[in-house]
């Protein structure tokens, strides 16, 4: 059996999956009628909406199948993903990636396998619709054109989910986005053996830039923040956008010194800036950070409860030494 590689940018596909909050959640007619229909008009076993994790692959929707998810090792769509067009296999017991995978030598039995990759609109692939079937086939192709359109279906489904899950004006996730993609962030830290920070930041006299140089300015200003905290903060970190001027980023790590050195990172980057910027307010931002103690912190809320009030502290201990917070 051969395991499918992981293309390159596969943390951040994997991040963008996660901020979109559709992982192990409840079946859906929009994506179940798509299932339902592949699985009539082609005639065949299974019908599949794949959604493919760091290590599994889970069903948004599957018609003909009872599990909901499999291993990531011995998926077929994984190999489907490092494509751009149907990723076809005609007979897997032919197939010297496949003939002794799991799921051809034991049920569902799989022979013959069709997917396509699901995109959304900055082309990151979240995983496949795809077609199994237990006996040997190739698809026509009128047949083709068919399970592409049906793919494109799929694909407009999860647009209007990225849509919902992905702050506007920065393209970093928004609250709904952060809220359910930071549990999965915090299981997988557990799971490795990783610690976990959270840094919640509030820009400073961001009102000021909004009245005295106007909104356009003020949008300006939050996109570049965004995209300093994209650049602080590595692939498998996550930075949103909670609202107005607040941002939060989760990250994870393997040393103690890592905290540090992130927020290191960030405040050269934002001095770098405002060197660069020469005229306008300088971008400042106050900051509260915790460490994830899983006796302290039940859940993620408790974590922001605390890295807020952390935060508005630092706020007004500068404004009472006289520094520009506000």
């Amino acid at each position: 059996m051969q395991i499918p590689a992981k293309p390159e940018n596969d943390a951040q596909r994997v991040q963008t999956l996660r901020q979109m909050a559709l992982l192990d959640t409840p079946p859906e007619e929009r994506f179940d009628r798509l299932t339902r229909m592949a699985r009539r008009w082609f005639g065949v076993q299974i019908a599949l909406v794949s959604l493919v994790d760091e290590n599994r692959q889970w069903f948004k929707s599957r018609a003909g199948l009872d599990v909901t998810e499999t291993p990531r090792d011995v998926s077929f769509c994984g190999h489907a993903l490092l494509g751009d067009q149907i990723f076809m296999v005609p007979d897997a017991l032919e197939d010297p990636r496949f003939f002794d995978n799991p799921l051809v030598v034991h049920p569902p039995h799989v022979r013959f396998y069709a997917g396509v990759p699901l995109r959304i609109a900055d082309g990151t692939k979240l995983g496949t619709f795809c077609i199994m079937d237990d006996a040997p086939r190739v698809l026509d192709v009128d047949e083709c054109e068919m399970l592409l359109d049906m793919a494109s279906m799929v694909e407009k489904e999860l647009l209007a989910e990225r849509l919902a899950s992905v702050d506007e004006l920065t393209q970093i996730a928004n609250r709904r986005g952060f809220n359910a993609t930071a549990p999965h962030i915090l299981s997988l830290g557990r799971r490795n053996g990783l610690g976990a920070t959270l840094f919640f930041f509030d820009l400073d006299r961001f009102k000021q830039i909004n009245d005295t140089y106007g909104h356009a300015e003020g949008d300006r200003i939050l996109n570049r923040f965004a995209g300093l905290l994209r650049d602080a903060y590595g692939e498998s970190d996550l930075v949103a956008r909670l609202g107005g001027d607040e941002f939060v980023a989760l990250c994870l790590h393997d040393h103690a010194g890592a905290r540090h050195e992130l927020t290191r990172r960030l405040a050269s980057s934002v001095a770098d800036y405002n060197a660069a910027a020469q005229e306008g307010f300088p971008l400042r931002y106050s900051v509260g950070t915790v460490e994830y103690d899983p006796q302290r912190h039940p859940s993620i809320d408790a974590m922001m409860v605390e890295a807020d009030t952390l935060m508005y502290a630092h706020k007004q201990a500068r404004r009472s030494l006289g520094g520009e917070a506000g």
